[in-house]
């Protein structure tokens, strides 16, 4: 009971505090209500009478949110608090031993629009299972805390297209990352690989999936704004309150692709490009999945049904599906998947080849095709 009335003063108190500074300046209590009524109070305890107040990691209790989310000074501290607790994707490439480097893909010459770094393509597959959990043609590892062995992976999953317009949102957390251009083809550069011309990066990705989703029937939004620059470091809660937006705006959205570019190195620092057996000019694809929240299952189950339609498709299109401890913002919806195409050695032509492979094969597995 005492616990319970100290949370109540707290409430209290933090509604004073809150009501003192959202209605200073105001001159009359018409004013002072237009202010309450801009502040987004009402929705704020609709959100957490939802339970949607509170992100996956938070810990602070609904006072507290309520205090800080009435100062952008204070909400930016929310966030680098959060961070220090999340685990984030890793800025920097992975780099591959020689001897644990993918086995060379079939040669790259420029006749198949590949660039002279084509002694750097790679075929990423599995080549034993040790380390990996098979679910048919699917390869998953599992680098979270969480079990994936009890899931049941029958091609079934919770997601699903509504009526209603937008069905699928498509946004880049990371949309500077680009590509390895041919000689004449060069960008304007912000960063390893990065860039803000959209006409070169996972943007241009993102368009040519938009096209493709569109092709079936299915109502695209894409978001092409830039949450990764000029800062990398923030760009998922940046993206995370993008989202929400959208979601409020559009409740038809079930579907999330968060669109990005992957990157493999080795020692010396150069940039491998992941290329399909199949087809020399069309990079791999990837899928990486989030773990730390309830429901997490369903958005890897619908990952396992799309890389199994794909793989029957293009045996060596899809690399191993990765489960890591962290959300990646996928815990929207049962039908969030990040979505890395090709790597930084990739040419963005190549890119392209794998997105509409994988836009194609994503609409199929939706849409029941």
């Amino acid at each position: 009971m005492k616990r319970d009335k100290r949370a109540w003063a707290g409430v209290l108190a933090a509604a004073t505090l809150w009501l003192a500074s959202v209605c200073a300046g105001s001159d009359d209590l018409t004013a002072a209500v237009n202010a309450v009524r801009q502040s987004g109070l009402v929705r704020r305890l609709v959100q957490w009478e939802l339970g949607s107040l509170f992100r996956p990691t938070d810990t602070m209790g609904l006072p507290a949110l309520l205090a800080l989310e009435q100062s952008p000074q204070l909400a930016r501290a929310r966030y680098d608090v959060e961070a220090a607790r999340r685990e984030e994707p890793e800025e920097t490439p992975e780099v591959l031993d020689t001897e644990d480097a993918p086995s060379p893909a079939p040669a790259a010459t420029e006749e198949n629009g590949t660039t002279p770094n084509s002694d750097m393509a790679r075929t990423v597959a599995v080549t034993t299972e040790d380390g990996y959990i098979r679910v048919g043609d699917v390869f998953i590892k599992n680098t979270s805390r969480q079990t994936v062995e009890d899931i049941v992976f029958d091609g079934t999953f919770a997601a699903k297209l509504g009526e209603d317009a937008p069905q699928v949102l498509i946004l880049h957390t990371h949309g500077s990352e680009a590509y390895t251009m041919p000689d004449g083809q060069e960008y304007v550069s912000t960063g390893s690989f990065r860039t803000a011309d959209a006409s070169v990066s996972v943007m241009r990705v993102g368009d040519e999936m938009a096209a493709v989703l569109s092709e079936h029937g299915i109502s695209v939004l894409h978001d092409r704004a830039l949450y990764d620059d000029p800062e990398y470091n923030g760009a998922y809660y940046r993206a995370e309150d993008a989202i929400e937006a959208y979601l409020e705006k559009y409740p038809s959205i079930s579907f999330i692709l968060d669109v990005h570019r992957d990157a493999l190195e080795d020692k010396a620092g150069h940039q491998y490009k992941v290329i399909t057996r199949e087809d020399p000019s069309c990079a791999q694809v990837s899928l990486v999945m989030g773990s730390s929240w309830e429901g997490w299952q369903e958005n890897l189950k619908l990952a396992a049904a799309v890389q199994q339609h794909l793989t029957d498709q293009y045996p060596t299109l899809m690399r191993p599906v990765t489960v890591r401890n962290s959300d990646y913002n996928e815990y929207f919806t049962p039908g969030s998947l990040l979505v890395e195409v090709g790597a930084a050695g990739n040419t963005l032509d190549e890119a392209l080849a794998a997105a509409r492979l994988f836009a194609n094969g994503f609409a199929e597995v939706v849409t029941g095709a």
